[in-house]
């Protein structure tokens, strides 16, 4: 049983009423309990917000995710950098911006990724409300892995980095070069302390850059930017690259091995895909996962959320099926590209030109 719930103010206006009520019956006709927003066994939530001053959901289990929706009258030059903020501030993993600015309302989709895309219908088409679900099964069907097990046992040679962890160094820079490290908005000003580590611990957005890039070591083990780090000054070890080593299944919890003096920071939320990549593929030697893309790439068709078992297995799938999975492109539906070599100067040889800033929304 797939549990939901509904939280603040969604009789605030008509237009939140009605897509509160609509929403909800098409949940249940496909087998979703509405529930009470205590029980941490939810696996999505609707929280109705006021613009102008978004209220979050405090989360009361790991793998809940959140949906923002807030209905705005006033006018934006940009629906995604003036529903970021809205976003970001109600700690959601997704957000659905009722643009009523106009003479036609119009809905939109906002992630995380910085993605923004519309519903190419309204509410009084009778397919509106089952094309909402159908973008939000993803969200209700996934299983996070967002815990870290920190192990203090990385060996002492290893404490300032090697040759791998070096050439991630460059990388990171050469990605900044590239300016495929955008962030929309410094969120550590969006946030106060709290909420800040609350953001970051529910899926890895830390403020300085998003993407991230990795590098095999040696067996399964590999070299991985943190999250919230700035990929373009990757140095300290336990704190800007973290050794990945091993995946607890039955937690889920990431196995990370750090110094022992270092107070670590959290893995990147897709350190799952990347161990499922190393693991199923021994001739892959590093890894770069962007939000930009590539024309005539294969892709994941459903828009699973980052840091999902669901969308490291899909991106997993698509790898496989390429003609070398060692040298693979494979896209990310509405959220970005990811990248295998045979180490990461082989990725950027193979990029260099060819990146689309613009990640195509649908």
């Amino acid at each position: 049983m797939v549990m939901f719930s509904m939280v603040g103010d969604r009789r605030r206006t008509l237009t939140l009423e009605r897509f509160a009520s609509g929403i909800q019956k098409v949940m249940e006709a496909n087998g979703y309990t509405l529930d009470s927003e205590t029980n941490p066994e939810l696996q999505l939530v609707f929280n109705f917000v006021d613009p102008d001053h978004p209220e979050h959901y405090r989360r009361k289990g790991k793998g809940t995710f959140v949906v923002t929706v807030t209905e705005n009258d006033k006018k934006a030059e940009s629906i995604l950098h003036t529903g970021y903020p809205i976003l970001v501030r109600s700690l959601g993993n997704m957000m659905i911006y009722l643009d009523r600015s106009g003479e036609q309302p119009k809905t939109y989709f906002i992630t995380l990724e910085q993605g923004c895309y519309t519903v190419p219908m309204n509410e009084s088409d009778e397919r509106y409300f089952s094309y909402v679900f159908e973008r939000l099964r993803p969200l209700a069907t996934s299983k996070l892995v967002i815990d870290n097990r920190f192990i203090p046992d990385l060996p002492e040679e290893l404490w300032e980095g090697d040759e791998v962890t070096e050439s991630m160094y460059r990388a990171g820079k050469k990605l900044d070069e590239m300016n495929l490290l955008p962030t929309p908005f410094p969120i550590d000003q969006l946030l106060p302390p709290q909420d800040l580590r609350h953001i970051q611990r529910l899926y890895g957005i830390g403020g300085l850059s998003y993407g991230n890039l990795s590098a095999r070591k040696h067996g399964n083990q590999f070299w991985m930017s943190a999250s919230g780090v700035n990929k373009a000054r990757l140095k300290e070890i336990g704190r800007d690259i973290l050794m990945i080593k091993g995946f607890d299944d039955k937690s889920p919890a990431m196995e990370i091995s750090v110094p022992p003096h270092v107070q670590p920071k959290r893995a990147s939320v897709d350190a799952i895909e990347h161990w499922m990549i190393y693991n199923e593929h021994p001739e892959v030697g590093a890894i770069v996962h962007i939000h930009a893309w590539m024309e005539g790439i294969p892709s994941t068709e459903i828009n699973y959320p980052c840091g999902t078992i669901q969308l490291a297995e899909a991106v997993a799938e698509q790898i496989r099926r390429a003609d070398d999975p060692a040298r693979a492109v494979v896209g990310l539906k509405n959220h970005g590209l990811t990248i295998t070599g045979r180490d990461l100067d082989d990725i950027f040889e193979r990029i260099e030109g060819r990146i689309i800033p613009q990640v195509p929304m649908s």
